[in-house]
C-alpha cells in the first residue's frame, strides 16, 4: 500500500507533463500540416531521380 502512495503522484506528475507537452506543441503549430509530410515521403524517390540526372544529389 505504500508504493500506491509513491507511483500515483509520479503517474499523475507525468501524465501532467504529456498534456502540457501536447498543449504546447498545439500551441506552436506542430499539428498545422499533417499533409505534406505524408505526400513528401510518396515523392521522394522522384525528387532523388531529377536530382541525380541534374547532378545536384548530395551524398548521404
Amino acid at each position: 500500500m505504500n508504493l500506491l502512495y509513491l507511483i500515483l503522484p509520479i503517474a499523475l506528475l507525468i501524465g501532467a507533463g504529456f498534456v502540457v507537452a501536447f498543449i504546447w506543441a498545439t500551441r506552436k503549430g506542430q499539428f498545422d500540416d499533417l499533409e505534406t509530410p505524408a505526400m513528401r515521403a510518396l515523392f521522394e524517390d522522384a525528387r532523388r531521380a531529377e536530382a541525380a540526372e541534374d547532378g545536384t544529389e548530395k551524398s548521404a
